[in-house]
């Protein structure tokens, strides 16, 4: 497989995958490019990578039995084994059970003949209702203010997370404190939004959200902690496809301790709906 590595690829290349021929027929095997738009630093940002083992798994599921077709990856459990670089990747999906609620699947993210991720799939039936009960609103409006950090190319933040270079991302100043040379507590809140044409398709909507549950630049930041901060292992729940427009992203820890620290997002669409979460533990760097 050899495909061109745009710079400004949209999302839903990332997604676009081409089956592999196999000699095991319980494997599902998938090509798939990630140009380097969604990265962070040199490495693939850590939710894109979950995204697109997702869609890898889904299109195993639906290829075994037609009838799953309307299952989602609920619930994602992600360990890093290395960092891909961006190019071309391929995915290795195992069904592990295949039921009328719940399906299971493991997919490992290969590079140069190397597993360097490795994710179990929980699928399941998405909510689509009004939510029974909901926790306290949050006070953080609906799409960015006037005063938020916009990230720019040519920014110290968009010249690291080039993520930002496929979509729409926006920091809320009123918790980013090291924006301002400041420390606060290890929360930060951000706006995502894809591009038009990735907003279009509901499948690609739901994608989207499960990568901004990682989208958050690691929180230790508001505490002085800058560097490369590597996931040790990351959990992700995808629980209702986004409304068009703006995501708000929340992200927050319990403790910062010497060596890790936990880092959770809450991700909420246009509507005030919880459309995905994450928790992940992460190694923090040392302070300057």
């Amino acid at each position: 497989m050899t495909r061109e590595l745009a710079t400004d690829a949209p999302f839903s290349q990332v997604l676009d995958l081409t089956e592999l021929t196999t000699t095991d027929a319980e494997t599902g095997r998938y090509a798939g490019v990630i140009a380097p738009t969604w990265t962070i630093g040199p490495k693939v940002h850590g939710g894109t990578m979950v995204a697109a083992t997702a869609a890898a798994a889904t299109r195993w599921l639906t290829e075994a039995d037609e009838s799953l077709a309307r299952m989602a990856p609920i619930a994602a459990s992600t360990d890093f084994l290395g960092a891909p670089d961006p190019g071309e990747v391929e995915y290795a999906v195992h069904l592990r059970k295949k039921g009328r609620q719940i399906c299971l699947a493991d997919v490992d993210l290969i590079q140069n003949g190397r597993t360097l991720v490795r994710t179990a799939f929980t699928f399941g039936h998405l909510d689509s209702a009004e939510t029974r009960w909901s926790g306290p609103d949050t006070d953080m409006a609906a799409a960015p203010v006037d005063e938020a950090f916009r990230y720019s190319a040519d920014s110290p933040m968009g010249k690291i997370v080039h993520v930002s270079q496929g979509a729409h991302m926006v920091i809320d100043p009123t918790w980013g404190e090291f924006l301002r040379g400041e420390t606060g507590p290890p929360r930060l809140r951000l706006w995502i939004r894809p591009f038009d044409g990735d907003e279009a398709d509901p499948r690609t909507r739901a994608a989207f959200a499960m990568m901004a549950a990682d989208i958050s630049p690691p929180v230790p930041m508001n505490l002085g902690h800058f560097g490369w901060s590597p996931t040790v292992q990351m959990t992700t729940y995808l629980r209702r496809i986004p409304a068009p427009g703006w995501l708000r992203v929340i992200a927050t820890a319990r403790e910062v301790g010497e060596r890790m620290f936990d880092e959770d997002h809450l991700v909420i669409d246009s509507t005030g709906a919880v459309v995905a979460q994450s928790r992940q533990l992460a190694l923090i760097p040392a302070a300057r």
